[in-house]
């Protein structure tokens, strides 16, 4: 039976019109990445290679129009990004026009001009840099009591930080308490809304006596970049709402605020019609679907690894994730996704 569907699937994979949209966090040279989301430079330039001769670079707007119309370009590759780094601008749009590629990035708004990190890049900054933490950690953790002595992992040092720096989080192994305690308040803050999520990171840069300035390397995007993102029409910005909530956790009144406030809030930087959107997290309802509609969206595009087939929703449009491939690799798994 395994065989019977694999062979299946080579076949409406090699005969069956599809496209793929591709899903890229940051382009960047980081000393850790405990979320998988980076690209370097150096392997993004050979991954736009690879899609320029082997796919149809195409804007996301034009894959779309497609669908409308009942069909799907074949071979086409769309490039987006999630999140609004300011590395969009500053290493992927260079490359971009290098090799005429247009790409959407969704801009979580409510984080444009913010010198603050996103809330999972705090969590790295605080847990997984060299320094010394207090031996003791108390939280309000949703309304229960959250307590963990740190004993010798209160102080994490250079060498630390060099042997694990491969570490991520979607390896099965903790090598350290510090990767257990990291592990266990990213899930813990991943299930809060926005507001109570601020609230217990505030009090952990207390606690560790930390700035609240992040690092340069992990900025967003500020007014004036977004703007430059955009120019020159290769680059469009979608909406990816307000704070990056999971949608499918608030109520219809709160999933319209972060929705709709995201398309105004880019809207008036930008000056132009904001059409497109991601969910955060791939999570989202029903009433996300309507809300989205109503705001006056297109399109919106899920983390539901799959290709793009004729009869795809175009407010739940599949994409794959990308990570930090070279040449042969990358090429390899585009052609599996291209030709099964």
């Amino acid at each position: 039976m395994q065989r019977l569907r694999q062979a299946a699937r080579r076949l409406k994979y090699r005969f069956a019109s599809h496209a793929l949209i591709l899903m890229y966090h940051r382009v960047t040279e980081l000393p850790n990445d405990p979320y998988l989301l980076a690209v370097t430079p150096k392997h993004f330039a050979e991954q736009l290679e690879v899609i320029r001769r082997y796919g149809v670079p195409m804007p996301l707007r034009q894959m779309v129009e497609a669908l409308q119309n009942g069909k799907v370009p074949k071979r086409a590759v769309v490039v987006t990004f999630d999140d609004g780094y300011a590395d969009n601008l500053h290493q992927a749009k260079p490359l971009l026009e290098r090799y005429e590629i247009p790409a959407t990035v969704f801009v979580t708004a409510g984080q444009v001009g913010s010198r603050r990190e996103f809330w999972w890049d705090e969590l790295d900054r605080l847990l997984l840099q060299a320094g010394t933490l207090p031996a003791r950690l108390q939280l309000n953790l949703n309304g229960n009591a959250y307590e963990r002595e740190l004993g010798e992992a209160s102080t994490y040092t250079e060498e630390d930080c060099r042997r694990y720096r491969d570490w991520h989080i979607e390896r099965e192994d903790d090598p350290s308490p510090r990767h257990r305690l990291f592990r266990r308040l990213y899930a813990e803050l991943s299930a809060l809304v926005g507001g109570d999520r601020q609230t217990v990171m505030d009090e952990l840069l207390v606690w560790a006596g930390a700035e609240r300035t992040g690092r340069r390397s992990h900025y967003a995007l500020t007014t004036e970049e977004l703007i430059l993102l955009q120019a020159g029409g290769l680059v469009d910005v979608g909406a990816h709402t307000m704070t990056h909530p999971y949608l499918a956790a608030l109520t219809g009144a709160e999933q319209n605020c972060e929705i709709r406030q995201s398309k105004e809030c880019l809207e008036a930087i930008l000056g132009c019609p904001v059409t497109s959107f991601a969910y955060p997290h791939g999570s989202s309802t029903p009433e996300s679907v309507a809300i989205l509609n109503e705001a006056g969206f297109v399109c919106a595009c899920s983390s539901h690894p799959d290709a793009v087939w004729r009869d795809a929703d175009c407010f739940y449009l599949p994409r794959v994730v990308v990570r930090d491939w070279s040449y042969k690799p990358f090429k390899r798994w585009l052609r599996w996704w291209k030709d099964g």
